[in-house]
């Protein structure tokens, strides 16, 4: 809907090609996913709240990355289960506003997460003897507070830029509001955006280069020994398998929002735009779950006390 110029809501048309029967198993397949994605990330969770020996800074950054996984998610999956019922799926302007703020805050919030791991085992690996000094319950507080707080604000000046803009139509080609596809529906010049755009995604993927090089000094001193060897096996191989899980994620939505092509299947767009909120919320708990030799035997220890007090 527009008004002299200006948007109050905003159309979604990813569904829009998408018939009835195919709306129905899309509904179920999608209802599927984010019901695994609950479960998965609530029970490593409450896995690593319940057990005390999973009280550590490593447990805790993971419990972190979970507890992310649920904010990022609901903001996309309840509105678009609901989606599926409508014909002509609609957002209000600042729930969309707030949507896309949510959803990239998610994302970014996992980087600065996996940075934390990525420090956390340096220390644990690199620096054994000054680990418990330097990973304090304080810092770690702090550190935790400030993998949240950045990300809202890095996030929230390019929103903010996107309210002051003055939209010619209301039409977002994709299933759920980002900000990019907010601001090519701009009147006028979007070059301050796509600089900002630019500085808020290459500060999240320097983060990267962070945590090559940390990982570059934890692969010389784990080879020194069959302890160090064992740490990086169980609790660096899966953190690098997430940071490229997040990372192949969210590059090819940002590129293909940027520069894909508009005329290819919407379907493959579709799928593009949600892998990163499809893939990593599953994936990452799965991976620790299955790879870190405590939160396995805690989450089965876990299952079978609740079996027994059920029986």
């Amino acid at each position: 809907m527009m008004i002299n110029g200006s948007v109050f809501e905003f159309q979604l048309l990813g569904l829009d090609d998408v018939t009835k029967e195919q709306r129905f198993v899309l509904f179920f397949l999608t209802l599927l996913s984010y019901v695994v994605i609950l479960f998965v990330n609530l029970t490593l969770i409450v896995t690593i709240v319940v057990e005390e020996k999973l009280h550590q800074p490593m447990y805790i950054f993971l419990c972190n990355l979970c507890t992310n996984s649920l904010y990022g998610t609901a903001a996309f999956y309840p509105k678009f289960l609901f989606d599926f019922f409508s014909k002509s799926p609609t957002i209000s302007y600042s729930g969309c506003l707030l949507q896309a703020f949510v959803i990239y805050s998610y994302v970014a919030t996992d980087f600065s997460v996996l940075v934390l791991m990525a420090y956390d085992r340096y220390l644990a690996i690199c620096r054994p003897l000054d680990y418990h000094s330097v990973m304090t319950k304080k810092r770690i507080a702090v550190l935790v507070f400030l993998s949240r707080l950045v990300p809202l604000f890095c996030l929230s000046v390019p929103l903010i830029m996107t309210s002051t803009l003055e939209l010619c139509d209301n039409h977002i080609q994709k299933l759920y509001c980002e900000n990019w596809s907010v601001v090519k529906l701009s009147c006028s010049s979007i070059t301050n955006n796509n600089i900002v755009g630019f500085i808020v995604i290459f500060f999240y993927l320097s983060h990267n280069l962070f945590i090559v090089c940390s990982y570059v000094k934890v692969i010389k001193s784990a080879l020194k020994s069959k302890e160090g060897r064992t740490k990086f096996t169980q609790t660096c191989v899966p953190h690098l398998l997430c940071l490229l899980n997040v990372t192949c994620a969210m590059m090819f939505d940002l590129m293909y929002a940027r520069y894909g092509s508009a005329s290819g299947l919407q379907s493959v767009k579709n799928f593009m735009a949600i892998q990163f909120l499809l893939v990593p919320p599953i994936l990452n708990p799965i991976i620790y779950g299955l790879k870190l030799t405590q939160v396995r035997n805690s989450v089965f220890r876990l299952c079978r006390r609740q079996k027994k007090d059920l029986s």
